[in-house]
Parts: C-alpha cells; sequence; structure tokens
C-alpha cells in the first residue's frame, strides 16, 4: 500500500501541467471531442510490442530477402576455423584483453606448454571467430536501407500537403491543442518501435566501435520522440524525423555495395550520403528545425519547461551529428587520397578491425617466411630469392 501510494504520488507529481504544458493550458483542454483525437502518453505503450513484432519481420527479411540478394552479389557464407578449446586462454582474453602483449603471450605459452607462434594464432583465430561476416552484415544494412527507404517514402507522402512543411509559424499555430492526424500516429508509432527494435538487437547485431555514440543517439530519438509526443510537439517531430531518415538510406545501400565489393558503386554512394547528410543534419537541422523550435516559440509563448527540455534534446543530438561528421569527413579523406572506401563511421568491423585482420595475416606470412629463410640460413639475403620461392 505505501508503495503503491509513493507511485502515486511521483505520478502526479511528474505529470504536473506546468512541466509539460504552457501556462494557462490543462491536460482538460487535451482530451477528445467532437471527433477530434489529441496525443495520449499510453499510446506509446504499443512501441514495445510493435517493437517485437518489427524483429520478427527482420528476422523473415534477412532470411527469406537479403540473404538471396546477397548471394546473388556474389557474399558467401563463411565457415570460420573453430579454435582448440583452452581454459587459460579463454579466460585471459574474456578477463584481460583480446590483444595480449608479447610478455602475456610468453607466461601464456609457458603457462599451457605451447609455443609463443601457438598462442599467438590461438588469439588471431579467436578474434576471428567474434567478426561477423560480411553475410551478417550485409542482411543488417539491407534491413536497415528497407526500413529508411519506405519510412521515407511514407514521409513524404504524409507531409508533403502539411502547411507546417512550407511555413514554420503553422507548426505553432493553435499549440497545444492540435489535434493527432492518423498518418502522424503511425509515422510516430513505427519510428520509436524501429529504434527499439534496434536497442533490443544491440546484443546479436555486429558489433560497431561507435557502438556508445548509437546507445546515445537511440535512447535520445526515443526519449526525444516520447517527450514531444506526450506535449504534443507532434509538428516539429515529423520534421525531425524525415530530415534523418533521407541521408541514412544512402549509408546503409554504400555499405551494401562495400560488403559486396563494388568499391566504385560504394564510393559513389556515400559520396551522396556525405552530401545530404551535411545538408540535412549540419545545415537544415540547426538553421530550420531548431530555428522553429527555439526561436519562433518565443514570439508567443513565455519560454517553459518542456520548450526547454525539448531544446536541450535536440541540441544533444545535434552533438551527435558533429561527432559522426568528424568520422565521415575522416572517410572522405580516406576515399580521395587513399582510395580506401572502408566506412569509419559504421560497423566495428569495417574500419579499423578488418584492416588489423589483414595486418595480422600480412605480418603472420611476413613472419613464416622469416623464420623458414633463417632456418635454410638465407638470411639478409632473403631478398635475391625470387617472389614465391621463400622457404622452398
Amino acid at each position: 500500500f505505501h508503495l503503491s501510494r509513493m507511485f502515486q504520488t511521483f505520478k502526479e507529481w511528474f505529470w504536473k501541467e506546468r512541466f509539460w504544458l504552457p501556462p494557462t493550458i490543462k491536460w482538460s483542454d487535451l482530451e477528445d471531442h467532437d471527433g477530434l483525437v489529441f496525443v495520449k502518453p499510453s499510446h506509446l505503450y504499443m512501441t514495445i510490442p510493435y517493437a517485437f513484432g518489427l524483429l520478427i519481420i527482420r528476422h523473415f527479411f534477412e532470411k527469406f530477402i537479403a540473404m538471396p540478394l546477397a548471394k546473388a552479389f556474389g557474399i558467401k557464407e563463411e565457415v570460420r576455423k573453430k579454435v582448440t578449446p583452452n581454459t587459460v586462454l579463454e579466460n585471459f582474453f574474456k578477463c584481460s584483453t583480446r590483444q595480449p602483449s608479447q610478455a602475456d603471450i610468453y607466461g601464456l605459452a609457458k603457462k599451457c606448454n605451447l609455443t609463443e607462434r601457438q598462442v599467438e594464432r590461438w588469439f588471431r583465430s579467436r578474434r576471428n571467430q567474434e567478426r561477423p561476416c560480411k553475410m551478417k552484415k550485409f542482411q543488417e544494412a539491407c534491413w536497415r536501407f528497407t526500413y529508411y527507404l519506405i519510412m521515407t517514402v511514407a514521409g513524404i507522402i504524409f507531409l508533403y500537403d502539411k502547411p507546417w512543411v512550407y511555413d514554420l509559424w503553422e507548426v505553432w499555430n493553435g499549440y497545444p491543442r492540435q489535434p493527432l492526424l492518423p498518418s502522424q500516429y503511425w509515422y510516430y508509432i513505427l519510428e520509436m518501435s524501429f529504434y527499439w527494435s534496434l536497442i533490443f538487437s544491440f546484443g546479436s547485431d555486429a558489433k560497431r566501435k561507435d557502438f556508445l555514440a548509437h546507445v546515445i543517439h537511440h535512447l535520445a530519438a526515443i526519449s526525444l520522440m516520447s517527450f514531444s509526443w506526450c506535449a504534443n510537439y507532434i509538428r516539429s517531430g515529423t520534421l525531425v524525423m524525415i530530415v534523418h531518415d533521407v541521408a541514412d538510406i544512402w549509408l546503409e545501400s554504400a555499405k551494401m555495395f562495400s560488403y559486396a565489393g563494388w568499391k566504385q558503386t560504394c564510393n559513389i554512394l556515400f559520396f551522396i550520403f556525405s552530401a545530404i547528410f551535411f545538408i540535412s543534419r549540419l545545415i537544415v537541422f540547426p538553421f530550420w528545425i531548431l530555428y522553429c523550435t527555439l526561436i519562433i516559440p518565443l514570439h508567443f509563448l513565455e519560454p517553459f519547461f518542456s520548450y526547454i527540455f525539448l531544446n536541450l534534446q535536440l541540441m544533444v543530438l545535434q552533438a551527435l551529428h558533429l561527432y559522426w561528421c568528424y568520422y565521415i569527413l575522416k572517410m572522405l579523406k580516406r576515399c580521395i587520397f587513399m582510395k580506401d572506401s572502408k566506412d569509419v563511421r559504421s560497423d566495428n568491423e569495417d574500419g579499423y578491425e578488418e584492416d588489423e585482420e589483414e595486418e595480422e595475416e600480412e605480418e603472420e606470412a611476413t613472419k613464416d617466411k622469416e623464420r623458414d629463410c633463417l632456418k635454410n640460413g638465407l638470411g639478409a639475403n632473403r631478398h635475391l630469392i625470387p617472389n614465391g620461392q621463400h622457404g622452398r
């Protein structure tokens, strides 16, 4: 009974009108009437079951559409050699580091009665086991591409005839007594459900080197959409969503062609993505969206809590845009000056770890050749031997 009363007290405090609505506006002003429907916080409960529904759809999409498409592009399922079970090395891998130093390798070799070379190879194989194959990464990119494409087309259809798209003052016309349209309901609910589904699938998806930034981004997006829903900032919210989705289509398509080995096509798509990203996230978002949410309301509303909180969240989102802009610029530099098309903003496996894997293989081959040459007494003169003759 005490906990129930505490919860009720918290609920009453949390939903105080002065937190959510402009002065003089009551929750009763947003009750359904005369066939008009208004947003309700209870609508957001449906995003969780819809998120699990999207995960089910995603499973079948990746299996019956993305996988055959990947095979059509020539991507094969990789069968990786399993490492020999070793409790000592496995514990060190999980509890200490995936990249042991030379001193660690020496100690582990003594402890396991193995050669240092065997320990190095065990760790290399163990790391490779955790790297997702190109087939899996292609399937994930294909799913996200399809979703962003559908939602962008749907967003354009929903918004093209809305007056607030062309006149930002219309975003605030009649606020907060703005009824909810069916298209706005489905646009919002499906967007939120998708971000929930991405969070639920983090454990099984390919690991990213900007994993933390993606977690913050998805949580910030859900928080922003939930808050804007409850405070009835639906019109500005739909503008934020369309501005974000329009660029991500090109990024996911670039990844798909990168995994398929179509480097030239990947580069072209990435340049298109970069241009759209810079325009939508660094020009349209701050000078159109933030101007609409931060400056325009001051002409006819006194600042209140939800107005301040909304804009703080949008500024966090803009900070993330700048963070990703840094990675995109790095990627463009590599594409232009080094002819390297790996996506540094994207998956952990698409950037430095694939480079690392290639370097490890080259290093291992070099070491093997050097050992063979030294065994044969060739020493420093091994460069005189024709290519392919080392170790014979």
